[in-house]
């Protein structure tokens, strides 16, 4: 008896034991899981009648959502694969549909919808295409969007850039975006009282993390990003900055929209969207590590190196941008600020400038030191 009971008690640990295996295994793919939803995605469509209506809807949607799943998953070294799938049918995918709101007419349909797609199968598809993905979330991080209106020397600022309406807008444009299934994910909270601007200043100084550490204090958290709008008036441009410490590490990054002040919402989304998907670019950077093909430079350490690029039309523009993230070794491409026709990029590459300057020029690209930062240019 006192065998069987001990057989039992072992058996009962055991099966415990298999039960909180189970249980852990469950929660890590879910975890896992998350970034193939692409939630509160816009829809809208116009047919002969409502049902006709909603079912273009669906149909155009579940497309749609599909891509910006694969541009979520995939680095932005290995979107031009992407292409390899444009016939792939995203209905035969698809795990679930949910409405988070919709409005219709006899003729329109209007929703905002959260597409689940299947892990295994999307997982199984790029696979079999050889496209690299990363699916594995960030931890999260906790983002404090800000707004600064416009100073008085600038003039009287339109009413959708007073500092209450200004707020609202880049709040709300944070609010819209699928910030809790993005490959990096975000929790939005309000600026603290003792976050001041001069805190947020020597956050932007080089190598002060004075101002972090005071954030983080107050946040009590590791991971906290603030996302500082704002407008000028002169230039009509949004300037945002992106400062503090992501699942990377700590980074400050500038960009600079044009922007309308009858349309300064779409701005603001825009810039959101445009830094969430930063986010997201660092994380697979540091994730998805591709091999490096061809040479010896993927035994060197990974380096900085800050680029200018140089164009005559949004063409060029676009073809030198596509020859460099296409180059070997090129990782964590991000673009850092742009002024007339020249785009500021930050990259890290095996060995740092000089051999990225060499596997570059040896492309027919046109590249030189100025300064500290490389300057490149089509070589026609």
């Amino acid at each position: 008896m006192l065998i069987r009971g001990r057989v039992a008690g072992l058996g009962a640990v055991v099966t415990g034991l298999l039960y909180a295996a189970m249980a852990a295994g469950a929660a890590h793919a879910a975890a896992t899981d998350t970034a193939f939803t692409i939630g509160n995605y816009p829809v809208d469509a116009t047919a002969a009648n409502a049902v006709a209506a909603k079912e273009r809807a669906l149909a155009d949607g579940k497309q749609a959502a599909f891509r910006s799943l694969l541009k979520r998953l995939v680095p932005v070294t290995s979107y031009k694969r992407i292409s390899k799938l444009a016939n792939v049918k995203a209905a035969d995918l698809i795990d679930g549909v949910s409405v988070r709101s919709e409005r219709n007419s006899s003729t329109q349909y209007i929703a905002n919808l959260d597409f689940a797609f299947q892990p295994s199968a999307v997982r199984t598809l790029l696979q079999r295409e050889g496209i690299p993905f990363v699916d594995l979330p960030a931890p999260a991080v906790v983002l404090v969007p800000v707004y600064a209106a416009p100073p008085a020397g600038q003039g009287a600022a339109p009413a959708a850039l007073t500092q209450a309406a200004g707020q609202k807008a880049w709040t709300d444009a944070w609010k819209g975006l699928d910030v809790v299934h993005a490959l990096a994910p975000v929790k939005l909270q309000a600026l603290k009282p003792a976050v001041h601007s001069d805190t947020l200043q020597l956050m932007t100084r080089d190598g002060d993390g004075g101002g972090l550490r005071i954030a983080t204090a107050e946040y009590a958290s590791e991971l906290v990003l603030f996302v500082l709008a704002e407008p000028d008036l002169g230039s009509m441009k949004l300037n945002v900055t992106l400062m503090g410490r992501d699942a990377v590490g700590q980074f400050a990054l500038k960009r600079s929209y044009r922007f309308q002040a009858d349309d300064f919402g779409y701005t603001t989304e825009l810039a959101a969207l445009i830094a969430l998907g930063t986010l997201e670019g660092r994380w697979k950077a540091l994730k998805a590590r591709p091999a490096v093909g061809g040479g010896t430079a993927g035994a060197q350490p990974l380096q900085s190196v800050q680029l200018t690029i140089q164009f005559s039309t949004l063409r060029e523009w676009e073809s030198i941008r596509q020859q460099i993230a296409d180059t070997p070794g090129v990782e964590d491409l991000l673009v850092a600020g742009q002024s007339g026709r020249a785009v500021d990029l930050a990259v890290r590459f095996p060995g740092g400038g000089v051999q990225l300057a060499n596997s570059l020029a040896s492309q027919g690209l046109d590249i030189r030191e100025v300064g500290g930062t490389w300057i490149v240019r089509g070589g026609g």
